[in-house]
């Protein structure tokens, strides 16, 4: 790792085998007695142009930066429990023989349509989301 003096930003330079590094590097484990004196480590790459040639950053974070400070509000847990049930009904809908070759078609038809899926997972995730959404109104 190398510091530049003027910026006072950390560099990352990787070996020749590893283009980019991306995402956290080091996790904190919040159920450790000592998840205080941890440190994440945040590995970032980015390819817009920039004024710096140096595209690559690598941060430290403490526990204070991941841990929550308020209590969920009802409408996070309302959208929590929507994406448990609609990621159940997907998993239940994609192994289900009588409707395979059906959704099969549909997805087909409709992944070309500007607004249209791309994938079959996301065509359930919509399809699943759609009938959960109709069940639950209000």
């Amino acid at each position: 790792m190398h510091t530049d003096c003027r910026t006072r930003m950390a560099k990352a330079t990787y070996a020749d085998l590893v283009k980019t590094v991306s995402g956290a590097l080091t996790r904190i484990n919040k159920k450790s007695e000592h998840a205080e004196d941890q440190k994440m480590v945040l590995a970032t790459h980015r390819v817009a142009p920039t004024q710096s040639k140096h595209c690559s950053r690598i941060y430290l974070r403490g526990l204070s930066a991941v841990s929550r400070t308020s209590q969920p509000n009802a409408t996070e847990l309302a959208l929590r429990e929507r994406f448990t049930e609609v990621s159940a009904m997907v998993r239940a809908r994609r192994k289900d023989l009588n409707k395979i070759s059906q959704d099969q078609l549909d997805f087909i038809a409709q992944k070309d349509l500007a607004t249209g899926k791309k994938t079959m997972r996301a065509y359930l995730w919509k399809v699943c989301g759609e009938e959960y959404d109709a069940a639950h109104q209000g």
